[in-house]
């Protein structure tokens, strides 16, 4: 997994989800639940720290590294759903 998937996956666990409750099935949203907040907080840790080691202290990171981060990082276009 790269810096910036482990950064999405950590945003993908802290999102609520939707559940259905039980007897009505009307939808809900629900928070994490604190095993998906210690699954985030180590891919966010992973994504800190491949971000510290892509950044060169004298050149900065590779351009297709720094594209990846700023994909990862970015608000979504309308389009992208």
């Amino acid at each position: 997994m790269t810096g910036p998937e482990h950064y999405q996956a950590a945003e993908r666990l802290l999102q609520p989800r939707t559940t259905h409750t039980i007897p009505s099935g009307e939808p809900r949203q629900a928070p994490p639940t604190t095993d998906m907040i210690l699954q985030a907080q180590v891919h966010a840790t992973l994504a800190l720290a491949a971000a510290t080691a892509m950044n060169d202290a004298e050149t900065g990171m590779p351009m297709r590294d720094w594209d990846a981060w700023k994909d990862a990082c970015s608000t979504p276009k309308a389009s992208d759903g």
